[in-house]
């Protein structure tokens, strides 16, 4: 199941700029490992989508984990997510754009409920 942000917006004429993109994952599922390939894409300008980050977590049964990438001085930046599970719905992903401060920036909240589907990753 592949799972997109969308484009998030990270300057200061929009709002708050975030210095970090924190995510957070979660495998509820009681039997069941799983496997989340996140991909993290960044932009300078409006035409050109470049990979920033790839990287695979594994999920234990019924448990957390937490990852933290750095995005300042991106215009924009994408998070996507593909769940290997024998229970996708069982994982819960969420990000946060954190300022210089820790603080998190309201506007570059995305909930779970908030992702998209896509039919695949974007290449990298």
């Amino acid at each position: 199941m592949a799972l997109t942000t969308g484009y998030i917006t990270n300057t200061r004429n929009t709002g708050t700029a975030a210095t970090n993109v924190v995510l957070n994952l979660v495998n509820e599922n009681q039997s069941n490992a799983a496997t989340v390939l996140v991909k993290i894409f960044y932009s300078q300008s409006p035409d050109v989508k470049i990979p920033l980050y790839v990287n695979a977590f594994t999920l234990p049964v019924n448990s957390i984990r937490r990852a933290v990438f750095f995005v300042q001085g991106v215009l924009a930046y994408e998070v996507q997510y593909n769940v290997s599970s024998a229970t996708p719905n069982d994982v819960i992903l969420s990000s946060y754009g954190l300022d210089e401060f820790g603080n998190i920036v309201q506007e570059q909240r995305v909930l779970h409920s908030e992702l998209n589907t896509i039919s695949a990753l974007s290449p990298s």
